[in-house]
Parts: structure tokens; C-alpha cells; sequence
């Protein structure tokens, strides 16, 4: 067994209000994000479903985005005085 087999990059779910949002996946896509849901609930002891998972794996993904971090700070420095 690998050092990451029982990890995965998503940890444990944080509490936090939320605003609908409608979107189209592949078949595969929803197939793979219902196995990590299984996964997920099984090393973190929590049940939960591949829709709740989506929000936090987007937020996961744009948090660890060096170039849009660039990009933001970039425009943010660039502040009209």
C-alpha cells in the first residue's frame, strides 16, 4: 500500500452556508465523484454524497491555483489611488 492510500486531498468536510448552483457532468465524471464519495465516507467515518463533496473540491482546487493567486494579486496591488 502507497503512503497516500489512505489520504486523499480532500479532508474532513468544513460547516458552511451555501447558494444553489445547477451544473451538467458526464456520465464517467459523476461516476468518479460518486467512488470518492464512497471513499471519503469511508476514511472519514461521515457519510456524504458527491454533491456535497463538489463545493469543497472546487474550493480545494482554486485554493491551491498558483496562477490564479497570481492573477489576484496581481490585480489587487494594481488599486486605483
Amino acid at each position: 500500500m502507497s503512503k497516500g492510500a489512505n489520504r486523499l486531498s480532500l479532508g474532513p468536510l468544513p460547516a458552511a452556508s451555501s447558494v444553489k448552483l445547477t451544473i451538467t457532468l458526464s456520465a464517467d465524471l459523476k461516476a468518479q465523484l460518486d467512488a470518492y464519495a464512497e471513499v471519503h465516507a469511508r476514511l472519514h467515518h461521515v457519510p456524504v454524497d458527491a454533491a456535497t463533496l463538489v463545493p469543497h473540491m472546487l474550493a480545494a482546487f482554486i485554493a491551491r491555483d498558483r496562477g490564479f493567486k497570481a492573477i489576484q494579486t496581481k490585480q489587487t496591488t494594481r488599486l486605483p489611488v
